[in-house]
This record gives structure tokens, C-alpha cells and sequence, in this order.
């Protein structure tokens, strides 16, 4: 901090400097003219010259106009002739008498000139700063502290035990990656463990899975954990617009690994760099494939006795270069994917550490109405309920504070502002009894959780389901079941009001593509058989998947349509059949709706039953 205040300091005295000397002299520049003796003669005799000063070493003289003309620029004239004589006024044809009749004062400093000496200085003094100011860059750069001459060095941030720490544990749901991390921390605290046994030191560990999953805190982790240097960087922050510091920057990086060794080389979202060679439009010379060849050549080349670890973090692991992820340079491949349901029991009881709860509050409830969440959504479920219960000026989180913060992180915000014509919102009333319905009436169904018809992010009304327990696979029967509940809400519409509205297009966009994926990536077809139609093409460069490769003739591509059809009329066909069965108990669920806009899962179980 001292340094850098220092810095500034200089500089702004430089500049401070070479702004005054510079004002100083256009000043002087400007101020004075030239012009022959001759031209001065005539101008005394015309009463023009006020006053006439020749320098004590006789080397100019200076004269000051009386009324200087629009096309003068200032009062003091200085001669073009050098060496003035003693005999001044006999060069210029006059006498003294007759600058007395003009009043002209003449004098003759006898002191020495500094004049010339002030000339020399102002001269010379710009130069002097110039290779001042040039001498301190390069010792600036030399440094390494200046930010223009030091583009090729490492922006990596070393991390010492002295800044706030993570620890394992701080991280949970996700007890195998950090099994496999401690490992390497256990390496780099007693290597002679493992060498005794003839083990090497891994080169490389890769965390890969889907974002929000806790990649860059377990990285966090390991730094809290290893107790040796810990440097951290960016994939992004390796490539510029210059060519071939990126290279130069990973050289650097790894140089002052080296000096630090062991240690551990963190580099974040490791795919801005390391992407598939090759594929690039700037072809062998892409400064990114520069910045990768190097990667490569530092961790696995001709030098590798060093113990450097080297962690990576990517969501993107299909399109890394196979050069990068063979053994040798990433020995182990860490997958952290969404937690299960006691991850996320784990995950929320740490976020909500320092928060006060309710007593009505069951964490394990919560962690089973979150299936799918990655732990920045728990983080960021417990952060919204937390708010929602300061809006209400509550000194505890209640359970009905999560719940809406469950359905916020979820689904959107709920859009109360919104008004809806009477006739609207009975539609969308039995629009989302029949969804709720179809999903209670069919068992291969999730259990329906909540139903509002109040407006949630970009829906009019909303029917969520949870399973029971986490799953992994889903069956044919489960599709279908789903498929009949999506229509459950454009059939209820037609069977109570004899026409269909647009409040069913997003559900026919999702029993569209599922229905289709049932067909084409499932093998879930009788007609068809367990056959794959159609490979994604991925173009590194210009985005992912753009075109889909046709690996089936004409003919086939008719027989998909006919089954995607088929299987959307055959769940159309089932829900209304099963509302038109179940008619009671969507009237009973619609005019609850209408009443109290909201039937959670034991509301909406004892209407259902007290309507059947």
C-alpha cells in the first residue's frame, strides 16, 4: 500500500513537472518577437518604443512597445541581431538626444545575463525528465508492478494461511469428491506415506458437473485444508488481445509454482483455454491452442520432477482437448453432480447456521420438496427465506417462509399486482384442477405438492408435484402418466367449457418434446424399436448444438412424427377420460381455488377426498 502511494506521488509530481515547464514556455515563446535593427531605428523615431535594455555581456537587447498592433503578440521585442556593440545607439543612425525627444529610456544592465543561462535550463530540463521518467518505468517493470510492461506475467493471487479460510467442513453433499480431494491434501502433508508404497504424486485433478454444485468452494476447501501455497486464476485470464501472452502467462504461472513447490495450481473454468484443438477458425496459430500447447507442456513435458498439483474446475468436460485429460496430466476426474436428498439436508443445516428458525420448521421436509437443486439454489433458497421473513418484520424464519421461498427459486416470484378478469381466473381455475387431479387420480404420478392459481414467473397459475424419493430412472409408464397430466389442463377446459385457451402452450411444448425424446433417445417406441434417430453436432466455435445430423431415411422420419402423434392422443385421450370420470372432484378443487388461491398438499388431499 505504501509502494503504491509512493507511486502516485511521483507520478504526479511528473506530471505537475512537465505541465508547468511547458506553460513557461509557450509563455516566453509567446511573448517575444524578433526583428532587425533597422526596423527598430524606424520604429524610435516614430515614438513607438518605450523603452530599450541591452544585456551587461552585450549579446541582445530587449525592447518594450509603447502600442503594440493587433498583429503583435506581446510588448517585448527581442533583436535578431547577436553581439551588440557598446556603441548601441550609433548602429541604429540615432543619438541620445533623440531618444530623449521620443521618450525612450535606454539602459545598459551591467549585471551578468542569466538570460541565456535560464534558456539553457528550460531547455535542457524537459530532456532531464523525459529519461527520469523512462528510467522509472523500467525499473517499474522491471518489478513487475506496472500493469503496461508487465502483460506477460501471471495474474495468478497466491493464497498463504494468513486470509479467511474454507474447510471441508464448510462443504457438504458431497462426501466422495471430497474424499478424493483430502487424498491429495494428505499427499502434500505426509508424501512419505505414499512413497514408501511407491505412489506418485498426482498430476492433476479435474472437477467436473453442472453449475452451482460446489466446484469452486471445494477448490476453496483444499486451499483452507492443504496448508501449502495455493494459487488461484481464471481460464479467461490467460488469453489477450496480444499475441502469445498466454502463453507467456502460464509460463510465468508455472515458474512461480516451481519457487513455491508444493503447491496447488487452481484454474477456473479451465474450458476458456482448454477446449478441443483443431477446431478453431484461426487454425494451428489461435492464440487460445498457443496458450493450451503450453498448459500441456508444463504439466506433462520434459520437466516434470516438481511436486505441482494442478486443480481444475470446467461444467464443460465434452469438449476438452483428450490431450488434457489423459493420464499424466488429469490422473483423477472428480465429478460433482447435484446432491441427493441427504446432501441437501447437509447443505441447507450449513446455510442456515446463525439463522434463527421456528420450531415449525423441518429441515428433512425441506430437503424432500428440493429435489434437483444444486447447492447455490439451497443457498440461495435459505438467503430468500431469511429476507422474506425481515419483510414481514418477523424475528424468526417460519415454515411458511420457506415454502414461499421454495416456489420463488423455483418457479419466479409471485405477480399478485396482476389482475384477472373473473372469467379468466375461473378458467385458469379448472385449468390447474385438472392437472391436479390427473396427477392424484394416475399412481405412476409424483404426488401433487401445490396448486395456486395466483401468477408465478412467467404462468398464470401452477401445479407442482414431488416425488417420494429421489429417482434416477424413469419408465415408460411414468412418460405417460406425465404426458396425461400436462393435458390434464387443456382437457379439463374442454370439458367444462367446450373450447381450449392459451393457457396450455407451454405444457404442449413439454409434451411435444418428451414425447419426441421418447421417441428418438429413449427407444421408448413399439413401432420403432430401441433405436437412437439423429446425432447432435456440436460446433465448438459457433455454439452448440446448431444442426441435428438426419441418420434415418424420409420414410422413418414419418413413422417418428406418427408416433410422437400417437402418443400425445393416446395422453390426451387417458386425462380426459380420467377428468371426465373424476368430473366431481375437479369442480370441488376449481371453486376451492377460486376461494382461497392456494391448496397445499393436505388441503388439496382432503378436498379430493371429501368430493370422492
Amino acid at each position: 500500500m505504501r509502494n503504491t502511494r509512493r507511486s502516485w506521488w511521483i507520478w504526479g509530481f511528473v506530471f505537475v513537472g512537465l505541465v508547468g515547464l511547458m506553460t513557461l514556455y509557450q509563455a516566453e515563446r509567446g511573448t517575444r518577437l524578433q526583428m532587425p535593427q533597422s526596423e527598430l531605428a524606424v520604429l524610435v523615431r516614430q515614438g513607438a518604443v518605450q523603452s530599450i535594455a541591452v544585456s551587461g555581456d552585450e549579446t541582445r537587447a530587449i525592447v518594450t512597445l509603447r502600442n503594440p498592433g493587433a498583429g503583435e503578440l506581446a510588448r517585448r521585442v527581442v533583436l535578431k541581431e547577436r553581439g551588440v556593440a557598446a556603441g548601441f545607439v550609433e548602429q541604429l543612425g540615432l543619438s541620445y538626444a533623440q531618444l530623449d525627444a521620443q521618450g525612450v529610456k535606454f539602459k545598459v544592465d551591467r549585471q551578468s545575463n542569466f538570460t541565456g543561462v535560464g534558456a539553457l535550463v528550460s531547455t535542457l530540463v524537459p530532456f532531464l525528465l523525459m529519461i527520469g521518467l523512462l528510467a522509472f518505468m523500467m525499473r517499474q517493470a522491471q518489478s513487475g508492478s506496472n500493469q503496461a510492461l508487465s502483460f506477460g506475467r501471471s495474474r495468478a493471487r497466491l493464497l498463504t494461511g494468513d486470509t479467511p479460510t474454507v474447510t471441508f467442513s464448510d462443504v457438504a453433499g458431497v462426501d466422495e469428491s471430497k474424499q478424493e480431494l483430502a487424498e491429495i491434501v494428505e499427499f502434500l502433508r505426509e508424501p512419505e506415506k505414499f512413497i514408501a508404497l511407491g505412489a506418485k504424486i498426482p498430476r492433476g485433478v479435474l472437477m467436473m458437473g453442472p453449475p452451482g454444485c460446489g466446484k469452486t468452494l471445494l477448490a476453496k476447501a483444499i486451499a483452507g485444508e492443504a496448508g501449502v501455497p495455493f494459487f488461484s486464476i481464471s481460464g479467461s485470464e490467460f488469453v489477450e488481445m496480444f499475441v502469445g501472452v498466454g502463453a507467456s502467462r502460464v509460463r510465468d504461472l508455472f515458474d512461480q509454482a516451481r519457487k513455491n513447490s508444493p503447491c496447488i495450481v487452481f484454474i477456473d473454468e479451465i474450458d476458456a483455454v482448454g477446449r478441443q484443438r483443431g477446431a478453431g477458425l484461426g487454425g494451428s496459430h489461435d492464440e487460445r491452442e498457443q496458450t493450451l500447447n503450453q498448459i500441456l507442456v508444463e504439466m506433462d513435458g520434459f520437466d516434470t520432477d516438481t511436486n505441482v498439483i494442478i486443480v481444475a474446475a470446467t461444467n464443460r468436460p465434452d469438449i476438452l482437448d483428450p490431450a488434457l485429460l489423459r493420464p499424466g496430466r488429469f490422473d483423477r476426474r472428480v465429478v460433482i453432480d447435484r446432491p441427493d436428498v441427504k446432501g441437501r439436508r447437509s447443505i441447507i443445516e450449513i446455510h442456515a447456521r446463525g439463522k434463527p428458525l421456528s420450531a415449525d420448521v423441518d429441515l428433512d421436509a425441506v430437503a424432500k420438496q428440493t429435489p434437483g437443486f444444486s447447492g447455490a439454489d439451497l443457498e440461495n433458497l435459505v438467503n430468500e427465506s431469511a429476507i422474506q421473513a425481515a419483510r414481514r418484520n418477523a424475528r424468526q424464519i417460519t415454515n411458511e417462509d420457506i415454502q414461499q421461498a421454495v416456489d420463488k427459486v423455483r418457479f419466479g416470484p409471485e405477480r399478485k399486482s396482476r389482475t384477472m378478469e373473473a372469467e379468466e381466473l375461473k378458467v385458469t381455475a379448472y385449468h390447474e384442477a385438472g392437472h391436479a387431479v390427473v396427477m392424484h387420480v394416475l399412481e405412476e404420478c409424483d404426488p401433487v405438492h401445490r396448486v395456486t392459481i395466483i401468477p408465478r414467473g412467467m404462468t398464470g397459475g401452477l401445479t407442482s408435484s414431488l416425488p417420494e424419493t429421489d429417482t434416477y430412472l424413469r419408465s415408460s409408464a411414468k412418460f405417460r402418466a406425465d404426458l396425461a397430466a400436462a393435458l390434464g389442463g387443456r382437457a379439463a377446459e374442454v370439458l367444462v367449457f367446450g373450447e381450449v385457451s392459451t393457457g396450455a402452450s407451454g405444457d404442449l411444448e413439454f409434451v411435444t418434446k418428451t414425447a419426441r425424446d421418447m421417441v428418438t433417445r429413449y427407444g421408448m417406441s413399439e413401432t420403432l424399436g430401441p433405436i437412437t434417430f439423429g446425432q447432435k453436432q456440436e460446433l465448438v466455435f459457433l455454439g452448440r448444438e446448431l444442426s441435428e445430423q438426419r441418420n434415418y431415411s424420409e420414410a422413418v422420419a414419418r413413422q417418428i412424427d406418427h408416433e410422437v402423434r400417437r402418443l400425445v392422443t393416446d395422453a390426451y385421450d387417458r386425462a380426459v377420460k380420467t377428468l371426465r370420470d373424476n368430473l366431481d372432484r375437479v369442480h370441488a378443487v376449481a371453486r376451492k381455488l377460486l376461494e382461497v388461491e392456494t391448496l397445499d398438499r393436505d388441503e388439496f388431499v382432503g378436498v379430493m377426498s371429501a368430493a370422492g
